[in-house]
């Protein structure tokens, strides 16, 4: 991996962890723990509707969505790297980790362009 774009890469990586620390713990409670267990009512698709349409709460969500992907990307290379010894294999663990975090994220942001 070319030396220049290692700083951007570490930003995503460590942007990503603070998304994943706040919003997932806040988000798998609400999502699997309140909603089930009956602690708050089920939002109703006619109350949602108007709330995801704002490009604020997009933005939210494509954030919430796309960087910690690239987290996962950088830790699971350099878990390959460093845990598995497959160094050899450089070119291909980049292309496998960060195409996977780049592709969720276009995927994220045409879901969330066109919804409406």
């Amino acid at each position: 991996m070319s030396k220049p774009i290692e700083p951007f890469l570490w930003t995503l990586f460590s942007g990503g962890g603070v998304v994943a620390a706040f919003f997932a713990p806040v988000l798998l409670f609400l999502l699997f723990l309140a909603l089930p267990l009956g602690l708050l009512n089920t939002p109703t698709y006619d109350s949602l509707h108007p709330l995801i349409a704002m490009p604020l709460v997009r933005l939210v969500l494509f954030v919430v969505c796309s960087v910690p992907l690239f987290h996962w990307a950088h830790r699971f290379r350099y878990t390959l790297y460093d845990g598995l010894q497959i160094k050899h294999l450089n070119e291909f663990i980049d292309i496998l980790c960060y195409g996977g975090a780049v592709v969720g994220t276009l995927l994220a942001a045409v879901l969330l362009w066109n919804f409406s």
